[in-house]
């Protein structure tokens, strides 16, 4: 392992502060990035260091926004008010395990970092007028422990671990205490924003941390975005009859659950 992958920016004054992860890819609704952009503005963030991409990705492959070529980032922002450290990346493509130990043991050696968190959306069948359950899974007993009464549920998996996991791990084995939150989006939100899920795990941040955090905004949000998709059942009796099936908690099968998603992703484009 090269002796300083970590290139640092800034000092931020931090008191062995919790370590929240978001992950570009995969993310359902983008929810990790957008809870913690969220935070870095609301709490004055300050990008503190990132990790070189030479050896952790391929540079054959770029994201573009607004026309803009956009490399791989892996960002370490501090928001030394509310002593809380944000780690935001792309997955890696090569040396997991290396790059997840870089991250691991930057936060331990220069914050005494004991805990950590990461944020992943989780599709689900549940109907956008209900409530999001908040997944958790834990990587010891005692982390469990501390979070009975939140309302967390224990969440069960089977197939090929995610990136998150992995950390999970890896960071048990470094004697730090973690978890990974995946609160559920409704399978036809998946490839957009989510404001309620954002905005209930925003919500449970801010109970855990004290964080003070103003989250109106995401009310509206939802509140409109739950009043297009009125509008969108009025117009559509497909649309119409898969949500009511999914509120009657009658599951649709694959082909009824594509279908659902393509009318409704049509209709908002069409409507914008």
């Amino acid at each position: 392992m090269r002796k300083n992958p970590v290139k640092i920016h800034k000092t931020v004054p931090l008191q062995k502060p919790p370590l929240l992860v978001s992950w570009y890819t995969p993310d359902a609704g983008k929810l990790g990035v957008k809870v913690t952009d969220f935070l870095i503005e609301k709490l004055n963030g300050q990008l503190i260091g990132e990790i070189d991409p030479l050896g952790f990705f391929s540079f054959g492959g770029v994201r573009f926004k607004e026309d803009l070529v956009q490399v791989q980032e892996s960002q370490f922002w501090g928001c030394g008010e509310k002593n809380l450290l944000i780690f935001k990346s792309d997955e890696p493509l090569f040396e997991h395990y290396q790059f997840l130990t870089t991250i691991l043991n930057f936060v331990k050696d220069r914050f005494q970092t004991q805990e950590l968190y990461t944020l992943s959306g989780a599709v689900s069948l549940t109907p956008h007028t209900r409530p999001r359950r908040i997944w958790a899974v834990f990587n010891h007993l005692e982390m469990k422990l501390r979070f009975q009464g939140y309302g967390l549920e224990h969440m069960t998996w089977e197939g090929p671990p995610a990136i998150s996991s992995y950390l999970l791990w890896v960071a048990r084995s470094k004697g730090v205490l973690g978890m990974s939150l995946w609160p559920e989006i409704p399978f036809y939100l998946g490839n957009r924003q989510d404001p309620q899920a954002i905005g209930q795990t925003l919500s449970f941040l801010d109970r855990k941390f004290d964080l003070r955090l103003d989250l109106t905004d995401w009310d509206i949000e939802t509140a409109l975005l739950n009043q297009k998709i009125a509008w969108l059942r009025k117009e559509n009796p497909e649309i119409e009859r898969g949500l009511s099936l999914l509120e009657k908690g009658i599951s649709l099968d694959e082909s009824d659950q594509l279908k659902l998603t393509k009318e409704i992703d049509e209709l908002f484009r069409e409507r914008g």
